[in-house]
């Protein structure tokens, strides 16, 4: 067998493939794209498919840029119209450029990204406080639909009220559920501008550090496989994972010793 495929030139590998159905690769391709786009945020479909070829993969532009919508991901260079308002949501302004942020609870954000399984995959939503880098709440699901995310900040504000929640112009911040319970409870909403990963830089900062510390190195088999992996690793990045940008501090040392400045500035204030 090995001199007969030295005589045709072809790989012995190639004898034994079997065709994977098209669910089968899709997964793959995702989670190929998903690593190149957290390497190369300002790919787009047309690099992206140029990347998959050389790579070894037969796809065409049509196919990553189905994949790429249905994993929620665009390259983060400037689009025509990109002020322009969907009719079915509404849309508030970006609040935070040029503001410094030197406080907890003065700006917490949000963002969904992509989690691979074994077959198939999940998403991810965490709602971080920007100043600390301290994650309140995260939701893993196995859709997007906005209703347990919703849950999912209603037990974040249990915790602390920020006085601006950021986000990205999707469907799931922007359905009306999600912002009734921001307005509620008297908070700022700010939103990115349509392909503008970097007006949420801290939380994009989080996603490749949780996707090369944890997610590309596990294989999870299931939604339930998932939450318990990433609990034990939110648990070791808020609480034990020295953070460099905040002096080798864990993001929870830093909240709690800036939330207890604040509680001190105001009991003086109420003594004053």
């Amino acid at each position: 067998m090995r001199r007969q495929c030295e005589l045709l030139g072809i790989g012995r590998s190639g004898l034994y493939y079997q065709k994977q159905s098209e669910r089968e690769e899709d997964a793959l391709l995702m989670s190929l794209i998903d690593a190149q786009y957290t390497e190369t945020p300002f790919y787009g479909y047309r690099r992206m498919t140029i990347y998959l070829q050389q790579t070894g993969y037969r796809v065409n532009h049509k196919r990553v840029l189905r994949l790429m919508k249905k994993l929620g991901l665009e390259a983060i260079y400037p689009k025509p119209n990109l002020s322009k308002p969907g009719k079915e949501h509404l849309r508030f302004p970006y609040l935070l450029r040029g503001v410094e942020i030197t406080a907890v609870n003065q700006v917490w954000a949000t963002d969904i990204t992509y989690i691979r399984l074994g077959s198939g995959f999940v998403y991810l939503l965490v709602i971080m406080d920007w100043h600390s880098r301290f994650v309140i709440e995260w939701e893993v699901s196995n859709c997007l639909e906005s209703a347990g995310f919703v849950e999912t900040l209603k037990r974040a504000l249990e915790k602390g009220k920020p006085q601006v929640f950021n986000s990205d112009q999707g469907s799931q911040f922007t359905a009306l559920a999600w912002l009734e319970v921001l307005q509620t409870n008297k908070v700022q909403i700010s939103m990115d501008g349509r392909g503008r990963c970097f007006d949420n830089i801290f939380v994009e900062r989080l996603w490749r550090t949780v996707k090369y510390e944890e997610v590309y190195l596990k294989e999870y088999a299931d939604v339930w496989e998932t939450e318990e992996s990433l609990k034990k690793y939110f648990d070791f990045y808020n609480y034990r994972r020295p953070h460099q940008s905040l002096g080798y501090k864990t993001p929870f040392e830093v909240y709690q010793a800036d939330l207890k400045t604040q509680e001190n500035k105001g009991a003086k204030t109420a003594n004053f």
